[in-house]
């Protein structure tokens, strides 16, 4: 019965999460309903992962049986966690996706507030890298091409309200500038 807790599985992250400076969430997915059966249990777990963590230039730490691999910039702080016997350079490969991609779509203004402005399509993103606890995809560049939409190639029926207040935002941009 133990042999099999250790063989390999598809199912390799237990959550990924994204917090801000004070360690409040942004952005966070958890996958293993056993090990965060509530919001409540995932909070706390990320608040003794920030207290941990938030002041430490480690990329890894193992926390409440989770091996867990952060990385922070400027005010935000990217983890992803996965079981005690996961693969850390498995991991450490999503994070890497999961921050290049996030570096890319926000044009390397990663601060809260134009972190703030585009979660709709982080959170695209994130369901792009890891699906369910299944790691889909690790390379920022596809990622991000998957999730970039032009909003001039979407018929305006189907756009979001952001999305249209954004394309008529720009576009009384350039006819102020010309």
């Amino acid at each position: 019965m133990e042999g099999s807790l250790l063989e390999p599985t598809l199912y390799t992250i237990k959550g990924i999460a994204i917090l801000d400076y004070d360690g409040n969430r942004l952005l966070a997915k958890y996958f293993d309903k056993k090990v965060f059966p509530t919001t409540k249990e995932e909070k706390a777990f990320e608040k003794n992962l920030f207290n941990k963590t938030h002041r430490e230039n480690n990329e890894i730490i193992m926390l409440d049986g989770l091996t867990c691999v952060y990385k922070s910039n400027v005010d935000l702080f990217f983890y992803v966690m996965g079981s005690s016997h996961e693969n850390e350079i498995i991991l450490m490969s999503v994070l890497n996706c999961l921050y290049d991609t996030v570096n890319q779509i926000l044009k390397k203004n990663m601060e809260k507030k134009v972190f703030l402005e585009s979660m709709d399509i982080l959170m695209l993103a994130m369901d792009e890298i890891c699906d369910g606890g299944i790691i889909i995809d690790a390379d920022p560049n596809s990622v991000v091409s998957r999730v970039a939409l032009r909003n001039d190639d979407i018929p305006i029926g189907e756009q979001t309200v952001a999305q249209v207040f954004q394309s008529a935002k720009e576009q009384l941009k350039w006819s102020l500038l010309k």
